[in-house]
């Protein structure tokens, strides 16, 4: 189930940054006369709201036992700051927040000691990444884009549902494909997009969690971008 502190803070942390934007655009939208207001011409900033959904894996860890990982589906944040040289030539630098639970099946192993059990564990996951991403051609009033990048993703347990694992880091790659569409001007507007993540499957560094398998997180979201 989604978490409801997590719901809360994300669409506060959504309409906050949102609302910023928005007291930003009319200003924005005049024409820029320096190099630095040229160069800002080509930067956007986008605030959207993901979804996480991200399936079960399978596996053995090194005890010989199966290990099978649930994580529940859940809200977040992203936040990207975009530079556009050219239609096809453009870098963005992705940050996501957001919090759930892992809750992990360890199956029997070969000793009496080894029997099954469950074991759930609370996490802010915050993703930090660098990409490439490429503007395609209006259809319909609609600017569509594809990007690619990788970067890390942080799992850091909570203090009260953590169960006092250690954080851990993993590399993620990611894509996206979607669709910008301008409200009121060329600088602001809403975007809509689909993204997926893989990584290593989370074990927070402890062997008996560990099961050598990967996971995909897909992350649908909308929200508002504004170009400097």
């Amino acid at each position: 189930m989604m978490n409801a502190t997590c719901r809360v803070s994300s669409r506060m942390f959504f309409w906050a940054a949102a609302f910023s934007i928005a007291s930003c655009a009319s200003a924005s939208a005049q024409t820029a006369t320096t190099p630095l207001g040229r160069a800002l011409e080509k930067v956007d900033l986008g605030v959207s709201g993901i979804g996480e959904f991200t399936p079960s894996n399978s596996g053995t860890n090194l005890f010989n036992q199966s290990v099978a990982a649930v994580p529940s589906n859940t809200l977040g944040a992203l936040v990207q700051l975009r530079y556009t040289k050219s239609p096809l030539i453009g870098l963005e630098f992705n940050y996501s927040y957001a919090r759930y639970n892992d809750t992990f099946s360890v199956g029997s192993g070969p000793l009496p000691s080894q029997q099954p059990y469950q074991l759930g564990i609370q996490s802010k996951v915050n993703e930090y990444s660098l990409g490439y991403v490429a503007h395609g051609p209006v259809l319909a009033g609609l600017s569509t884009f594809a990007g690619a990048g990788l970067g890390a993703i942080e799992f850091k347990p909570t203090t009260t549902g953590g169960q006092g694992v250690q954080p851990e880091v993993r590399t993620g790659f990611y894509y996206t494909i979607g669709v910008d569409k301008p409200l009121f001007s060329d600088s602001f507007g809403v975007r809509v997009f689909f993204r997926q993540t893989f990584y290593g499957a989370v074990d927070f560094n402890e062997n008996y969690l560990a099961n050598g398998a990967r996971s995909i997180s897909t992350e649908p979201g909308v929200g508002l971008y504004l170009r400097f």
